[in-house]
């Protein structure tokens, strides 16, 4: 089964480019299948992780940053595959 970890976070006012470049030097315990970084207007940075797992399985996750770095709580998404369709 493969599981999406999605960590989404709202970085404090022209921190964006902080909090991308903190994202992007954050190791995880163990290496995922893919790993995407994405962003969007309002300083908002995303990432997907793709993981050979069972849904509930315990995965290593990004932390929270510091307080000063987002705006409020990172939100956090669990999904599973249910496979391709064109």
């Amino acid at each position: 089964m493969t599981v999406a970890l999605m960590w989404e976070a709202r970085a404090a006012e022209g921190r964006g480019g902080e909090l991308l470049a903190w994202v992007r030097g954050q190791r995880l315990a163990r290496e995922p299948l893919r790993r995407e970084v994405l962003r969007a207007p309002q300083d908002r940075v995303l990432v997907i992780t793709w993981w050979d797992a069972e849904y509930d399985a315990e995965l290593p996750e990004l932390p929270e940053p510091e307080g000063a770095l987002v705006t409020r709580a990172v939100h956090r998404w669990r999904f599973e595959s249910v496979g391709d369709e064109v």
